[in-house]
């Protein structure tokens, strides 16, 4: 994807429609600033007002992502498996970065639990905390080791 066509393909439909920068923005609900950065290629637009940006400007996706009016099929095919593929990457990183942040709160828990205790229900809290914080730490390796695993088999 190159963002300085998009952004011309942007600046380009807007003007077809009569549109200054600042209506157009208006109707999207973000900054003239934002479009203008669009347009100039220093951004793309944010997912969530993708669609309502491709209705305003009569356009489709994929017509937008390509930057032209003519779309080629075999573009928006590399192009929906580039975003698909993007997508299962980012997926895979967020369940493994999950695994790491349930083996981090179990290490505070254990940490906790040690610095509980002196009375029958401290001594049980500290206990519990104790269990919850042995589970998280091995869910969280379990996370781990099968993200690792599915990566090296994908």
């Amino acid at each position: 994807m190159n963002q300085q066509k998009i952004g011309e393909y942007i600046a380009k439909k807007r003007k077809e429609h009569n549109m200054t920068q600042i209506q157009l923005a208006e109707k999207l609900g973000v900054s003239n600033k934002t479009v203008s950065k669009w347009e100039n290629g220093k951004c793309m637009p944010d997912y969530s007002v993708i669609k309502q940006l491709c209705q305003t400007l009569d356009t489709s996706v994929g017509e937008l992502l390509n930057g032209d009016d003519m779309v080629n099929k075999a573009v928006m095919e590399d192009q929906t498996f580039s975003i698909l593929e993007r997508i299962s990457v980012l997926e895979k990183e967020r369940i493994y970065f999950m695994g790491i942040g349930l083996v981090f709160m179990g290490i505070l828990l254990l940490v906790l639990s040690k610095f509980m205790g002196g009375t029958n229900v401290q001594d049980f809290i500290s206990g519990l905390l104790f269990g919850i914080s042995l589970g998280e730490i091995l869910v969280g390796i379990f996370v781990i080791i099968r993200n690792l695993v599915q990566r090296n088999a994908g």
